[in-house]
């Protein structure tokens, strides 16, 4: 994950390897205000034009500022430095943000499949024209928006939330055009609840894995990617490593992983080299902060030789 760890102790909160905050920091700010405008720009003519869809894709996208805030947020918790009570710092918050975006794209489908209910009964008189082009920006905004996000969204499960949330928005844009060119040229109002349910579907579809991966990691489950058989056989593998065993890998936070494992080694005496080969071996796996305790193989993990950890 990272070139900056040299030191062979980084367990502690001081060392950003991330590549996220520094670079991502000033993209999200110019996302934020960008959207901002945009959702300011769209209630104004979902006002003048009476257009229900525009109103509330406006409302779904100040929903999606907030999921930019959060992560914004998430990456200042990140930095905050490991205190006496806090001693990995405020990390694991990240993952918290993590569930609550993915929970509000959920909300937000609930929202659109309401909606789009609502209209099949009652269905609205839309002026096809004006909504195709305020979406039309919306497009090009939110798909902005995706394009800045791209690189990030692979390094961090927040960054993939607040992209998820952008490539959502542009579905509803492109469903809201498309649904105010046909009405425009047909006078089916009905084509706007059908594509707003298509555009829920797919938000659900690609909200699924991170509302998941969010969970895994709050329960400290095994990071994605991260497979403990192949990390323990890569270990096994080192010379003198007679054994791995108690080996524990869970996630700081969304960018940071961590690993705990008992060592057994033929002799004491290569203690020193076994440790710098396994860390280096670690961290090129993503796991920067690991905690290795070394035995000798002679000790066979009775009880009273090696606790499991808590």
């Amino acid at each position: 994950m990272s070139h900056e760890h040299h030191h062979h102790h980084d367990h502690h909160g001081h060392h950003h390897h991330h590549v996220v905050p520094n670079s991502m920091n000033g993209i999200f700010v110019f996302c934020i205000v960008l959207n901002l405008l945009f959702v300011g720009i769209e209630a104004l003519v979902g006002l003048t034009q009476n257009s229900l869809s525009l109103l509330s894709d406006a409302g779904h996208n100040l929903s999606d500022v907030f999921s930019l805030v959060l992560v914004l947020i998430a990456f200042h918790l990140a930095k905050v430095q490991a205190k006496n009570h806090y001693t990995y710092g405020l990390k694991k918050s990240t993952v918290l943000i993590s569930l609550v975006n993915a929970i509000l794209l959920l909300a937000a489908v609930g929202g659109i499949v309401y909606e789009s209910i609502l209209k099949f009964s009652d269905p609205v008189d839309v002026n096809g024209v004006a909504v195709s082009w305020t979406a039309g920006i919306g497009i090009l905004i939110n798909g902005l928006t995706v394009v800045l996000l791209m690189r990030g969204q692979k390094s961090d499960i927040n960054v993939r939330g607040a992209f998820l949330h952008m490539v959502a928005d542009t579905l509803v844009s492109v469903g809201v055009v498309v649904s105010g060119i046909v009405i425009a040229f047909t006078g089916w109002n009905v084509v706007d609840p059908i594509v707003s349910l298509i555009i829920a579907f797919i938000i659900l579809w690609s909200t699924w894995s991170l509302l998941t991966a969010s969970l895994r990691l709050i329960v400290d489950g095994t990071p994605e990617g991260v497979e403990p058989d192949d990390i323990r056989q890569h270990m096994m593998e080192i010379e003198h490593v007679a054994d791995v065993h108690h080996l524990h890998i869970w996630a700081i936070s969304t960018t940071d992983n961590a690993l705990t494992a008992h060592v057994a080694i033929d002799s004491l005496e290569h203690m020193e080299s076994v440790k710098s080969a396994l860390k280096h071996l670690l961290r090129e796996k993503g796991i920067g902060h690991s905690t290795l305790e070394f035995e000798s193989p002679d000790c066979q993990c009775h009880e009273h030789c090696c606790d499991d950890e808590h």
